[in-house]
């Protein structure tokens, strides 16, 4: 049989693609014995494969959407107190450095290291020998000069006398009594010398000059001190009463001055260095009279009773002057206010678990509480965490708050 030869020439061009055509099939097939094989191992795959690829209905997908977890807490009505705060050091009243203040070998030491002494009280004693052996020399030489004033205010006396007979002359009697007021002030001196050398031995005993708190002993018994030795024997600190050093802004002075020209006193806490335990209370005592240029702050200084000695001198510790107290303020954490192009709201839980976004007016705040002029009240729940996820209306589940009672106190 004669081949056309139209269909000769058409039938290389149609041959390749009757070879191609094959494959998908061939794939097709391999995918179904593999489903196959699958759904005898697993008769619930299919069912599950179908589920995947099924589309959901939009209107689960929207509700799941729109719950959002959230942590909420209740506005309260508090009193705000408003603070400044200041990084201060403690400082003694007084301080006062222990000195001798003669020369000698030192013979004791009568206080114990870290003891509270009084005024008075003794603490070292100082070789004394010495300014003994000085002082019965100079009490000898008072003697010889009151000896020596006695011969001259009777030779005086002499002279005077023989003057109404003309045996003496004007002369001899003016000398005789300068030869008096000579022996007068040599007696002035020798006393002068008697007094010093006293007071050189009451220096041997060195007493406390204040009350307050002994610190280290400097020298050892049996040493050899210099008269005003810059290191001293010891230090002593006044404890009772101790102040406390500390700055604020320039911009801050008149609202200081104000509070205590309308209260009169204005109370000043101590914590320590991480603002978690509070060390003792005491009263604003002074401002300074100027202000530091370079840092643009000005001093402040508090006394603190400091009975319970918690405060030590030159010890760092942070202050907090209470400045105002602002009464029955409507107080809610600054974390649930967010500040907008248009205002600044927070979100407020209702009764029917979303949330309203309500503008409000803050007012003064401290550390992480925020004051609340207008736009909320009292025992109203206002959204703290999970605010990024939110709108108006938005739907939420506030964590640790039963479902029917999320939205009490909401108005």
């Amino acid at each position: 049989m004669l081949s056309d030869p139209a269909s000769a020439e058409l039938a290389p061009a149609v041959a390749p693609r009757r070879r191609r055509s094959w494959w998908p099939a061939a794939v097709w097939l391999v995918m179904a014995a593999g489903a196959g094989t699958a759904y005898y191992r697993d008769p619930g795959i299919v069912e599950r494969a179908v589920a995947l690829i099924r589309p959901q209905p939009l209107q689960a997908k929207a509700a799941a959407a729109r719950v959002v977890p959230v942590t909420a807490i209740a506005a309260r009505q508090a009193d705000l107190d408003l603070y400044l705060n200041g990084l201060g050091a403690v400082v003694a009243d007084n301080t006062v450095t222990i000195r001798s203040r003669v020369e000698g070998q030192l013979l004791k030491v009568a206080f114990r290291e870290g003891q509270t002494v009084e005024a008075g009280d003794l603490l070292a004693e100082i070789d004394p020998r010495p300014y003994e052996v000085q002082l019965t020399q100079a009490e000898g030489a008072l003697a010889r000069g009151e000896a020596a004033l006695r011969t001259a205010e009777r030779d005086l006396e002499r002279y005077q006398s023989l003057a109404d007979r003309k045996q003496v002359t004007e002369q001899q009697i003016d000398a005789q009594r300068t030869m008096v007021q000579q022996c007068e002030a040599a007696i002035k001196i020798d006393q002068g010398v008697i007094d010093n050398v006293r007071l050189q031995l009451d220096y041997c005993r060195i007493t406390a000059p204040i009350s307050g708190r002994i610190g280290l002993r400097l020298v050892d018994p049996g040493n050899i001190v210099r008269a005003n030795d810059p290191a001293g024997l010891a230090v002593i600190a006044q404890f009772h009463p101790i102040a406390v050093l500390f700055t604020i802004p320039q911009d801050e002075i008149v609202r200081v001055q104000r509070a205590l020209a309308a209260s009169g006193k204005l109370t000043v806490d101590a914590y320590n260095r991480d603002f978690k335990t509070k060390l003792a209370s005491g009263t604003l005592l002074a401002i300074d009279n100027q202000v530091d240029s370079s840092t643009g702050t000005v001093k402040i200084k508090a006394v603190f009773p400091n009975e319970d000695n918690t405060l030590f001198p030159n010890q760092f510790v942070n202050a907090r002057l209470l400045v105002e107290t602002i009464r029955g303020a409507t107080v809610i954490p600054a974390a649930a206010v967010q500040h907008g192009p248009q205002s600044t709201f927070v979100y407020v839980v209702q009764p029917d678990s979303t949330v309203e976004l309500r503008p409000v007016i803050t007012g003064a705040s401290q550390g992480d509480q925020v004051a609340i002029v207008s736009g909320l009240v009292p025992d109203e729940l206002v959204v703290t965490t999970g605010i990024d996820k939110l709108n108006n209306k938005a739907k939420v589940a506030v964590r640790g708050v039963p479902a029917k009672t999320s939205g009490q106190g909401a108005g």
